[in-house]
């Protein structure tokens, strides 16, 4: 239903979902408090495999932690992981926010100093004015649950990591090292970042941090029964 309202209001160039619900920067004037669980709920509408993708791996991990912990606890581990992820890319985008509006503000003081305008657009991988690409950088949103399953990811490996998985539905692998590839993926995928990537790896990372916290909390007297 909320993707099927996202992707109407989309195509009426209406942009209210987005700057209303997905997470923006503190540093954004878009930036509301509740996007810190809306923002999970909704994902990119210019194709549904986002969404797909998302939803059967919830279905996959979800669905069986959901079976053991009960709904009300699965509900509070999901939204704790969604909201882990949040607050981890939240920090980054600060911090690296932060560095573009100081160099904006030293282009801004340069008197129209060229070599430092050119210096700006070239370490941004801009094409607009100094001042568009910021604008566009501060109100850029996040979205997606990808973050809260990654979390249900890193909680089903560390409860049951020798269960085997059929990985495009004929590839046989033991959860662990499916965790593995993911994890080791995403700090890659983190590392090699660029400015064309629009992909919160660091949220992914989150999630999964928060995830396996949780369950090794909840599971400490017990963490050596494995499934």
């Amino acid at each position: 239903m909320v993707f099927a309202i996202q992707w109407f209001t989309v195509r009426q160039g209406n942009p209210v979902m987005s700057n209303l619900f997905a997470l923006h920067t503190y540093q954004s004037p878009l930036f509301k408090p509740w996007q810190f669980i809306s923002y999970m709920f909704l994902h990119d509408t210019s194709s549904i495999w986002h969404l797909a993708f998302n939803m059967l791996a919830l279905w996959v991990f979800g669905a069986t932690l959901e079976d053991m912990w009960g709904p009300r606890r699965f509900a509070l581990f999901y939204l704790a992981c969604g909201l882990g992820a949040a607050f981890c890319h939240m920090l980054v985008l600060y911090f690296e926010n932060n560095i573009m509006i100081n160099e904006f503000n030293i282009l801004q003081s340069a008197n129209g100093d060229m070599n430092q305008y050119y210096y700006f657009m070239k370490h941004y991988g801009v094409t607009e004015s100094p001042g568009e690409s910021l604008a566009i950088r501060l109100n850029t949103p996040t979205i997606g649950a990808s973050g809260a399953v990654f979390g249900c990811l890193a909680a089903f490996g560390y409860l049951f990591p020798n269960r085997y998985l059929m990985v495009y539905f004929f590839i046989p692998l033991k959860v662990k090292w499916l965790v593995l590839i993911y994890i080791g993926s995403e700090l890659l995928a983190t590392a090699r970042a660029s400015a064309g990537d629009n992909v919160a790896h660091i949220a992914h990372l989150g999630g999964a941090l928060v995830g396996f916290l949780l369950v090794y909390y909840w599971n400490k007297t017990n963490r050596r029964t494995f499934y």
